[in-house]
């Protein structure tokens, strides 16, 4: 999925603009490889970390310790994250801006830091990860815009990159709370392993209210979204998917969520939260193609 939205933002977004690309198509395709193989490593080492948990709360995916020894899952993790980080290395030189190697190497150091203590930590574990992806998605405009920028065209690449902020902001939204609804679906076994998720904290009811208020923030700005840029332009494709694909299945989230008291209820909205994002993301070319049929 990871993959799949950067590949969208380069090819259903980018390449529309007729303009030039600091990155090669073979090039980008190892920016996806590094940010996929960095991000696996990530869900390694919390998988490491997590064996106790996931007996209990996810037994049927427990993976290391029972497919694999423990052992061989933290060579996997160096040889993904040294790929991951070695490629970004190489591509921050190819655009003549090596500084932005770190940027690789701090992503890589803070999915470590989740798994081994930040996720056991209220809201900054959720935090995050919800950022990192919103990163994720930054990524490509950094490496594919930001080295091109000039005086003529910096007008034009700061509304490119400013749609960038914008999904990257809605990226954010979304996995922030789907990580808390997987808190209250992992309750059980995070509280027998001492975690300080908000659930354990607040209680349930609490936590499930708090997630049904910050549940306004995405909905309002999609709406905002939609009258100051969609509809002056007439962009009624783009307006009409993003009522019937994101915000329906938004209201849908809330409504479901209103009512859940189960880990199986719980599990079923993190999934639709994952494929709201999914295709919020798409939204940019169903955006890009509504504009070309408007031209």
């Amino acid at each position: 999925m990871l993959a799949l939205m950067q590949l969208l933002f380069r090819y259903g977004f980018l390449n529309l603009q007729k303009i030039s690309l600091a990155l090669q198509d073979w090039q980008f395709i190892l920016l996806v490889l590094s940010t996929v193989l960095i991000a696996a490593a990530g869900y390694v080492i919390n998988n490491i970390m997590d064996q106790e948990t996931d007996r209990i709360n996810k037994p049927q995916n427990l993976i290391v310790g029972k497919s694999i020894s423990e052992q061989t899952a933290y060579y996997i993790y160096v040889v993904l994250n040294c790929t991951g980080v070695g490629i970004g290395f190489y591509l921050a030189n190819v655009i003549g801006k090596p500084n932005f190697a770190a940027l690789f190497i701090l992503i890589a150091a803070t999915l470590y830091m989740y798994a081994t203590s930040l996720k056991q930590m209220a809201v900054i574990g959720n935090f995050v990860v919800a950022l990192l992806l919103a990163i994720s998605v930054i990524v490509v405009g950094i490496f594919d815009l930001y080295p091109i920028v000039t005086q003529e065209n910096k007008s034009v690449m700061g509304s490119l990159f400013s749609i960038f902020l914008d999904y990257a902001f809605y990226a954010f939204m979304i996995n922030f709370l789907r990580e808390i609804v997987k808190d209250l679906e992992d309750i059980e076994g995070d509280y027998k392993q001492g975690m300080k998720t908000l659930p354990i904290i607040f209680g349930l009811k609490r936590t499930k209210n708090l997630v049904l208020a910050l549940s306004i923030l995405p909905i309002v700005f999609i709406i905002i979204y939609i009258k100051t840029y969609l509809f002056p332009f007439r962009l009624y494709f783009a307006i009409f998917y993003s009522m019937i694909f994101i915000l329906a299945p938004l209201f849908l989230f809330v409504a479901k969520l209103a009512t859940a008291k189960t880990q199986k209820e719980f599990h079923y909205l993190s999934t639709l939260l994952k494929q709201i994002l999914f295709l919020g993301i798409l939204s940019i070319v169903i955006l890009n193609l509504n504009i070309k049929y408007n031209a």
